[in-house]
């Protein structure tokens, strides 16, 4: 069994920079992933331009330089390729953590599906874009429903129904839309959200306006068939015929895994994680939380740009524990 003095689950750019720090400060770490490296950023649309600009993305003080000021996700997954390469980053990829136990000596074991590994500290930067929010109604599971848009294409010509208003939704509302689909939206609210990006807000106000893109508000799927949907409306229930269903209703961190190893998560259904805001360790010694993960269902909260210091927090109050040994 490998010892290490720290173990960082998650190979996100939160993930990475922990290592990044770790590295700099002489300790034995090691990054597990369950995916291939960024895998959050990897199961975005392919066509996706981030909100943020490149050099708030950055990590390590190695430079994003991107061909507009709003890097797509194509540029995002090369930059972060190149962080780890520079650094050449201790990753294991395609290794699920399975179990993570307090070990009898001190400090914590972690069991994967591929091996068992000792540590004096935990960092858990897992994300938050593994498990969609579910709908919870009849015919979710079907084929033709999907919580991950990935490109317009296969929607040619076909009826589509999204639900969401933020920028998952309206991102693919207009692609879809753009590449042949009729493309219906089904909106809880009663406007499209306050958040989604500003240069393509008006765009979707705009079609819903002229009728190009048909908006149902204050509204919500009710049940999925394999050939139609039924909807709630404000004037009532309304069948409409369908062949594709892109749910993007959110995504949430793995709160089950977080339950399973002992942190302690607030009761009022936000269920934010316990711990300290100075230092990131959690109700566990030694144990400590990264990046989007820290705001529990407020996944708006934290994003790369001002989490990435949490990695400098973790690694400082490491270092300045009695006996933390530097090697």
């Amino acid at each position: 069994m490998q010892a290490y003095d720290i173990l960082i689950i998650g190979a996100g750019p939160i993930g990475l920079a922990c290592g990044i720090e770790a590295q700099k400060a002489g300790l034995r770490y090691l990054i597990l992933e369950k995916g291939t490296l960024v895998n959050s950023l990897y199961h975005y649309p392919a066509n996706m331009t981030f909100f943020s600009t490149s050099e708030k993305l950055e990590i390590g003080g190695v430079p994003f330089v991107s061909n507009n000021a709003k890097p797509t996700r194509a540029e995002a997954l090369e930059y972060y390729r190149r962080v780890a390469e520079s650094f050449r980053l201790e990753i294991r990829l395609y290794e699920a953590v399975e179990t993570l136990e307090a070990a009898a000596a001190g400090g914590y074991v972690v069991s994967t599906n591929k091996g068992r590994y000792s540590a004096e500290h935990v960092i858990v930067a897992t994300g938050f874009y593994d498990i969609p929010t579910q709908l919870g109604i009849p015919g979710e599971q079907l084929p033709k429903v999907t919580h991950y848009y990935a490109e317009p294409h296969p929607y040619y010509r076909q009826n589509v129904l999204i639900v969401g208003a933020n920028n998952s939704a309206v991102d693919a509302a207009l692609e879809t839309w753009r590449k042949g689909a009729a493309v219906t939206m089904v909106i809880r609210e009663a406007d499209i959200g306050e958040r989604v990006k500003y240069w393509v807000r008006p765009d979707i106000v705009n079609r819903i306006g002229e009728g190009s893109i048909r908006a149902f508000f204050r509204s919500s799927l009710l049940e999925i068939r394999p050939t139609e949907v039924d909807i709630q409306t404000p004037d009532g229930p309304l069948t409409l015929a369908n062949d594709f269903v892109i749910a993007a209703t959110g995504y949430q961190p793995d709160f089950e895994f977080l339950r399973r190893i002992g942190i302690a998560l607030s009761d009022d259904g936000k269920y934010y994680p316990a711990y300290h805001p100075d230092t990131q360790e959690s109700n566990l010694p030694g144990l400590y939380l990264a990046g989007v993960i820290c705001g529990g269902m407020d996944t708006h909260v934290w994003f790369i740009e001002n989490s990435r210091v949490h990695a400098e927090q973790i690694v400082a109050d490491i270092l300045g524990k009695s006996g933390a040994a530097v090697h």
